[in-house]
C-alpha cells in the first residue's frame, strides 16, 4: 500500500484548509449581514411559514445551519423567540444549509475554482488592509471563498487513488452490500464524522469527494447524509447545555426534527433514492448509480429533496415537537436565585454584534434583579426582627452573587473586545462596562440599606412614624428612578428619553436635602435620639446614592451609544 503518513496528513491539512475558508466565509457574510439578520430573525417568525423561510434565508447567507441554529438558541434563551417559533427556523436552517452543497457540487466538480481562486485572493488582498471595516468584511468574505474551494481541490487531489490502493475499495465494499444494515452503518459515519468536525458542510464536501473518486456509491453517499443531519444538531445541543430550560428544548427539538425525518426517510429509502434517480435524469444530471460524475450533483439533489420534504412533512407538527420536547426537557429554573446568568452562558456566538446583543439581554436582567432587590430592602423596614433575619441572610447572598455576575459580564465583555471591533461597537462596550459597574453599585447601597435596618433592629431603635413616612417616600422615588433606568436599558432606538430620569434624580437630590435640613433641626430639638438619628441619615443618604448610581446608567447609555 503507497498512501503512507505524509499522504494521510495531506488529506487533513486540506480539510482544514476547507474548513478555515468556510469559517472565514461564514463569519464575514454575518458581520456584512450585520444587525439586520439579527433583525429579520426577530421579526420573521409571527408564524411557522415565515419562521421556516427566516431560516433558510439567513442559513443560505452565512453559510453555516450551526451558526443559524445556535442564534436561536441564544434568542429563545433571551425570550425573543418562542419555542414554538424557534422550531419552524430551525426547520428552514435545515432547507438553507442545502445552498452550500450545490455550490460545492456545481462550483467544485463542475467548474474549476481553484484556478481562479488565487487571483482573486490576489485581487481582494488590498481590501484586508483597508480603514473602513465594511471593505474588510468584504475582503474576508471573498477570500474565505476561494479558500473553501481551493482546500476542495486538495481535498480532490489528497484522496487515495483506488487503482494504486485497491485494497481500501475492497474494505469499503464489505460493508456496503449488507442492505439496509449499511444504510444505518454509513448513516452513523456520517453522524460521527460530522461530530468530530464540527461542520455538516465539511462532511459533505467529504462524502462529495469519495462519490466523485469512487470510494462510495450513491445508495451509501445519500445514507451518509442523512447522518450529517442529525450530527450538525450536536453543536446547538452543546452550546444549549448551559441555557434555560426553553433554549435547551429549541436545540433538543432541532435534535428531533432531525431524528424524524430520517427515521421515516429510511422506511421509503429504496423508494425515495429510485424517485431522485428518475428526477436526476429527468432534469439532465444523469443517473448516479450508473455515471459517477453526476453523483455530485444527485447527492445535492438528494439533500435538498429530503429538507424540504421533511419541512413539509413536519411543519404541521411543531406544537407536538414542542410539547415533546418540553416533556422530555422540564423547566428547572426557580425564582430563588435572583442573579444568575442566562443569557451570555452560551458563550461567545460568531459576530461582535450578536455577542453585544446577548450581553446587553443579560445586563437587561442584571438591572431588573437589581431593581426587585432594593423592592426586597423596602419591605424589610416594617418587617419584624424574627422575620427580617432570614430576609437579610438572602439579601447578603444576593449581593454576592451580583459581585459575581458584574465580573462573569466583564469578563464576557473583555473577550468580546479582542475580536475585530467597529468604532460604534467599541463605544457600546465602554458602555457597558460602565453600565454594569453603576448597577453593581446600586446592589451594594441596597445591602448597605439593609444592613442599616439590621444595625436599628439589633439596637432595639424604634423609628417614629413619621421617620418611616418619609423614608417610604424616599423609596418610592428611588423606585420609580429605578423602573427608568430599567426601561431605558431597554431602549432599542437611538434617542434614549433621559428627561424623566434626570427629573427623579433631581427630585430624589432635592428631598435628601430636605431630609438633611429637617434632620439636623429635629436633633437640635432633641426630637429623636442620637443613635436614631444616624441610622436616619445613613438611610436616606444611601438612597441619594442609588439615585445617583441610576442617572449615570441612563449618561452612559445616552452619551456613549450604548443603544442600538
Amino acid at each position: 500500500m503507497e498512501y503512507g503518513l505524509s499522504d494521510f496528513l495531506k488529506l487533513i491539512g486540506s480539510l482544514g484548509v476547507f474548513l478555515y475558508g468556510m469559517k472565514l466565509m461564514s463569519e464575514a457574510l454575518q458581520k456584512v449581514a450585520g444587525e439586520r439578520m439579527r433583525h429579520i430573525l426577530s421579526a420573521m417568525t409571527s408564524n411557522r411559514v415565515k419562521g421556516v423561510i427566516t431560516g433558510i434565508l439567513i442559513t443560505a447567507i452565512i453559510q453555516s445551519s450551526s451558526a443559524t441554529t445556535v442564534m436561536v438558541v441564544s434568542f429563545v434563551n433571551a425570550g425573543l423567540l418562542s419555542l414554538i417559533e424557534s422550531i419552524g427556523v430551525i426547520m428552514g436552517a435545515n432547507v438553507g444549509t442545502t445552498v452550500t452543497a450545490w455550490l460545492i457540487s456545481i462550483l467544485g466538480f463542475k467548474v474549476s475554482m481553484a484556478e481562479i481562486s488565487l487571483p482573486m485572493i490576489g485581487l481582494c488582498l488590498p481590501l484586508l488592509f483597508s480603514n473602513k471595516r465594511s471593505r474588510k468584511n468584504w475582503g474576508e468574505l471573498i477570500i474565505g471563498f476561494g479558500l473553501l474551494f481551493i482546500g476542495l481541490e486538495f481535498l480532490k487531489n489528497s484522496m487515495p487513488n483506488l487503482d494504486e490502493n485497491p485494497e481500501m475499495f475492497t474494505f469499503l465494499q464489505e460493508y456496503a452490500d449488507m442492505g439496509y444494515a449499511s444504510y444505518i452503518l454509513f448513516m452513523l459515519i456520517g453522524t460521527v464524522l460530522t461530530i468530530l468536525i464540527q461542520s455538516s458542510s465539511a462532511t459533505m464536501a467529504l462524502t462529495l469527494v469519495m462519490c466523485a473518486n469512487g470510494w462510495i456509491n450513491f445508495e451509501i453517499a445519500a445514507s451518509m447524509v442523512l447522518g450529517e443531519n442529525i450530527g450538525t444538531t450536536v453543536t446547538a445541543n452543546l452550546a444549549a447545555m448551559v441555557a434555560n430550560s426553553t433554549a435547551k428544548r429549541a436545540a433538543f427539538a432541532h435534535f428531533l426534527f432531525n431524528v424524524f425525518g430520517v427515521i421515516w426517510i429510511l422506511s421509503i429509502f429504496p423508494l425515495f433514492l429510485s424517485w431522485i434517480e428518475a428526477l436526476s435524469v429527468a432534469m439532465h444530471i444523469g443517473n448516479p448509480t450508473t455515471s459517477v460524475e453526476a453523483v455530485p450533483m444527485a447527492l445535492s439533489l438528494f439533500h435538498t429533496a429530503f429538507n424540504i420534504s421533511n419541512v413539509l412533512i413536519l411543519i404541521w407538527f411543531t406544537k407536538l415537537i414542542a410539547h415533546f420536547a418540553t416533556r422530555i426537557i422540564p423547566a428547572q429554573e426557580t425564582g430563588d436565585d435572583a442573579f444568575k446568568l442566562k443569557h451570555i452562558k452560551i458563550g461567545l456566538l460568531s459576530t461582535p454584534d450578536t455577542s453585544l446583543f446577548q450581553a446587553k439581554q443579560e445586563i437587561i436582567l442584571y438591572g431588573k434583579n437589581t431593581k426587585d432587590m432594593f423592592h426586597q430592602v423596602t419591605e424589610c423596614l416594617e418587617l419584624p426582627s424574627k422575620d427580617f433575619e432570614k430576609k437579610f441572610e438572602n439579601l447578603v447572598k444576593m449581593e454576592d452573587e451580583s459581585d459575581n455576575v458584574e465580573v462573569e459580564i466583564a469578563n464576557y465583555l473583555t473577550k468580546v473586545s479582542e475580536s475585530k471591533m467597529t468604532t460604534e461597537n467599541s463605544q457600546r462596550i465602554r458602555a457597558m462596562f460602565k453600565v454594569v459597574s453603576e448597577i453593581e453599585s446600586i446592589a451594594d447601597s441596597s445591602l448597605n440599606l439593609a444592613k442599616a435596618i439590621n444595625r436599628r433592629n439589633d439596637q432595639d431603635v424604634i423609628f417614629p412614624e413619621e421617620l418611616i413616612n418619609k423614608l417610604k417616600h424616599m423609596f418610592a422615588l428611588v423606585e420609580d428612578s429605578l423602573t427608568t433606568m430599567c426601561n431605558n436599558l431597554t431602549q432599542e432606538n437611538k434617542e434614549v428619553t433621559a428627561k424623566k430620569a434626570y427629573e427623579l434624580e433631581q427630585a430624589i437630590n432635592d428631598y435628601r436635602t430636605i431630609l438633611k435640613q429637617e434632620h439636623l433641626i429635629a436633633i437640635e430639638e432633641k426630637r429623636y435620639d442620637y443613635p436614631t438619628g444616624i441610622l436616619y441619615n445613613d438611610m436616606f443618604s444611601e438612597c441619594e446614592k442609588i439615585g445617583d448610581y441610576a442617572i449615570n446608567v441612563t449618561q452612559a447609555i445616552k452619551e456613549i451609544g450604548y443603544e442600538e
